[in-house]
């Protein structure tokens, strides 16, 4: 008896539409402030006003003479509890209410429990404190910052690149740039605000909050608070929005937790849009300094990248992205260093892209600017450069299809009528520039569980603890099921969001759909095979046909000759009415105790250029069309054309959806976010949507994603790259690219504004 091949026969996978949009569109998807809770109390933070010193006194008979208020938690009343942790599942190391230090503004001074939310909002403004104010150091060119390297510091960053004699090659190139490049503080801002609804029902919490990371957040919390993990439970069915943002827990949680032990009831506390740009984490804005030597035919022989990122004055937290920029190209020679500077501001985190989106957006400036020095096409000249191996290890890519997804996107761009002289190319009043970019990602996946139940009926049921944040990896998930197991998509349910089901890793770098799916598939193959054997067997609908290779369509088992059974008759011969098979997947190169980490909310990544035999990346080409008012200098976006290769595509419907997500949210970082900061104060200034500037529809014109079809068996079993973050890795230097070829005005410093290019 044999199995048709475990991995998916098609590359590119229907266009299903999500299982859960019509639960989105009609509002009855339960995201977790929404749930409904017997006797919920409801809690509102207080916030520090300033960013650096202690707290002196804290005046709270105020704000306990409120009628409704329950309870005020401030600090002291943490001591109980263990600190929060930096890495892994927690964002930060700082611990608001265990002691009066204040280490940035809008830090955690107090939450008021009360009634009603207005007696909680009102009772929480008349908070004051009296602080020991020192001068805070809020960023870059601040005095008082500690400036250290990053490598070794976070296991995101282990150590500085390099290949060959960088200094000797740089020396001795024929063509040369140094230059410097800047992206600013950012923040999530996702639709949904942040929130933590928690209860005990005796020594069991239950607590409902968008999480990305339910098992993770499970044993953090249980660590925080001393208990066992398996009397805690994080649910998390949907989430609004994340971006990252809700990938590591804050302080929060905890502080809510205890809360609703004092009170003896549920706690639900929803951070205001404004606090959470304090109590939450961010981009960390970056510096860039890259150089590049050439010969006169455009082969570069040196390359080097130095970054300088902001981070808090306790956590090391590393964006380190030269670990793709000194991967990208054929280099010849290679030299990269990262270094932190620790300032009083809150702990950054990961935002969609976290290390590729600077890091890239320098690299691939400088890859312009060399291009305009030889006289060269963007385009070609990063032709020539295309890589046989990766120029740090010299190991083999997986798969490498960049050069395709330029010819593509190229073609559909129009790009052989782009006239070369910057300036020439005008409509009316309208200068016209064209910009390219590459984009790329590292490919990775990390141990994974998941059940998977099918009936006699046909009905499959699928459980992981990963999380649905809008990438529709819950269809992705339902389709590989429905494939494996020959049923109609419409008769299978997917559960996710529950720290109760199957341990899953973080639903961050892009990973979701490449450990689900290949822990899904696992599954199913089992099931599978118990189905074949006793189709064959003695007893069987299709006995005597041992030898036959054996597929599942259309809820039967059916043989290469055309023979085919039922499922409910091959459950008869079985005498059962339902299989079930739990599955545990862990990628290539995985430690011993990677699974067992798994359990321990633990995430081991496997992939991108940590493997022995390969590097793995998806990658994409990015063209971009501006066009500029040459009286008043308004910036328009009305192209832009993707074209990406990330491996089997699951479905061509949500991976279009999330690729002309992130390239819009290119446009966004190019041309409209920046977090403002007072430099006097380190506080955030700009701290809601109305001054937070983001795309909306009127910015967004022509946007085409082209899905470049690419097979690779390396990456996972389910032969998937993750996209999610791909798409606005390259948008932001193909915009200004674009920006320069219209002008002659090289921006360096994002975001580029109208201010930018008036002469």
């Amino acid at each position: 008896m044999n199995q048709a091949a475990p991995a998916p026969k098609e590359n590119m996978g229907n266009p299903v539409p999500r299982i859960d949009a019509r639960l989105k569109v009609t509002g009855q998807a339960g995201y977790p402030a929404d749930l409904a809770t017997a006797n919920v109390a409801y809690g509102v933070l207080a916030t520090s006003t300033i960013a650096k010193g202690s707290i002196s006194a804290l005046r709270l008979e105020r704000a306990r003479a409120v009628p409704g208020v329950l309870d005020i938690v401030s600090v002291g009343d943490m001591d109980e509890v263990d600190k929060p942790e930096f890495g892994n599942a927690g964002a930060s190391s700082i611990a608001p209410l265990h002691d009066k230090t204040i280490f940035h503004d809008g830090q955690i001074i107090a939450l008021v429990v009360a009634e009603t939310f207005e007696a909680a909002a009102e009772a929480a403004m008349l908070i004051r404190a009296d602080y020991a104010q020192e001068t805070p150091s809020a960023s870059f060119d601040s005095r008082g910052t500690r400036i250290e390297p990053a490598a070794g510091k976070s296991p995101m960053y282990k150590e500085n690149l390099k290949a060959g004699d960088f200094d000797a090659a740089y020396a001795a190139a024929a063509v040369k740039i140094d230059q410097k490049y800047s992206t600013p503080t950012q923040h999530h801002n996702p639709i949904e605000l942040f929130s933590t609804t928690a209860w005990w029902q005796g020594d069991q919490l239950t607590v409902h909050e968008p999480s990305q990371n339910v098992t993770g957040w499970k044993t953090e919390l249980a660590r925080q608070l001393k208990i066992d993990p398996a009397n805690v439970r994080i649910v998390s069915p949907y989430i609004g929005g994340a971006f990252g943002s809700k990938g590591p827990m804050t302080a929060r949680t905890a502080i809510v937790a205890v809360a609703a032990r004092r009170v003896g009831r549920p706690v639900r506390c929803v951070v205001s849009r404004m606090q959470a740009y304090d109590t939450q984490t961010y981009r960390a804005e970056t510096r860039h300094r890259i150089r590049i030597g050439a010969n006169r035919d455009g082969r570069i022989t040196a390359f080097g990248h130095e970054g300088w990122e902001v981070t808090s004055r306790l956590d090391p937290y590393v964006v380190g992205g030269t670990s793709a920029t000194s991967r990208m190209y054929n280099y010849g020679s290679v030299l990269t260093r990262v270094s932190l500077v620790h300032a009083d501001r809150n702990t950054p985190g990961y935002m969609r892209s976290p290390p590729e989106t600077p890091y890239v957006y320098a690299l691939e400036n400088a890859m312009d600017e060399m291009a305009v020095e030889l006289g060269m096409d963007p385009v070609e000249f990063r032709r020539i450069n295309e890589p046989e191996k990766e120029p740090i290890g010299g190991k083999p890519f997986s798969s490498r299809s960049l050069i395709k997804c330029y010819d593509q996107a190229a073609e559909a761009f129009g790009w052989s009528k782009r006239e070369a002289a910057v300036g020439s190319m005008r409509d009316g009043d309208w200068l016209v520039g064209m910009g390219c970019a590459t984009a790329i990602y590292p490919t990775a996946a990390a141990p994974c569980a998941a059940r998977v139940r099918l009936t006699d009926d046909g009905h499959v049921r699928v459980q992981s603890g990963s999380h649905e944040i809008g990438t529709g990896v819950r269809t992705v998930a339902g389709q590989m099921a429905a494939e494996r197991l020959g049923v109609d998509i419409d008769k299978v349910s997917v559960e996710m969001g529950d720290s109760t089901l199957p341990p899953a890793p973080v639903s961050g770098g892009s990973i979701s759909t490449a450990s689900v799916c290949s822990a899904v598939l696992k599954a199913c193959d089992a099931i599978r095979e118990k189905l074949f054997t006793a189709a064959v067997g003695e007893g069987g609908p299709l006995a005597g046909s041992g030898n036959a290779m054996l597929e599942m369509e259309k809820e039967a088992v059916v043989t290469d000759s055309g023979k085919s059974a039922r499922l409910s008759d091959v459950f008869n011969a079985m005498q059962i009415g339902a299989l079930e098979e739990y599955a545990e997947f862990a990628p290539k190169g995985s430690s011993p105790e990677a699974l067992k980490k798994l359990y321990a909310g633990q995430a081991e990544f496997h992939g991108g250029d940590q493997d022995e035999d390969s590097v793995k990346y998806a990658y994409g080409a990015e063209l971009v069309e501006v066009r500029i008012n040459s009286y008043t200098r308004e910036i328009r976006v009305p192209r832009i054309v993707g074209a990406f290769a990330a491996g089997r595509i699951m479905n061509t419907r949500t991976a279009r959806s999330q690729l002309m997500g992130g390239m819009i949210w290119g446009i966004g970082q190019a041309l409209h976010e920046a977090t403002e900061i007072d430099r006097r104060h380190a506080r955030y200034v700009n701290r809601d949507l109305q001054d937070y500037l983001v795309p909306v529809n009127a910015d967004i014109k022509q946007l085409e994603v082209i899905l470049v079809p690419e097979v690779d068996h390396a990456v996972n079993p389910a032969g998937v790259k993750g996209l999610g973050e791909l798409g606005n890795v390259g948008t932001a230097a193909a915009v200004a690219s674009a920006v320069y070829h219209a002008t002659g005005r090289r921006i360096r410093d994002l975001p580029i504004r109208i201010e930018n290019l008036i002469v």
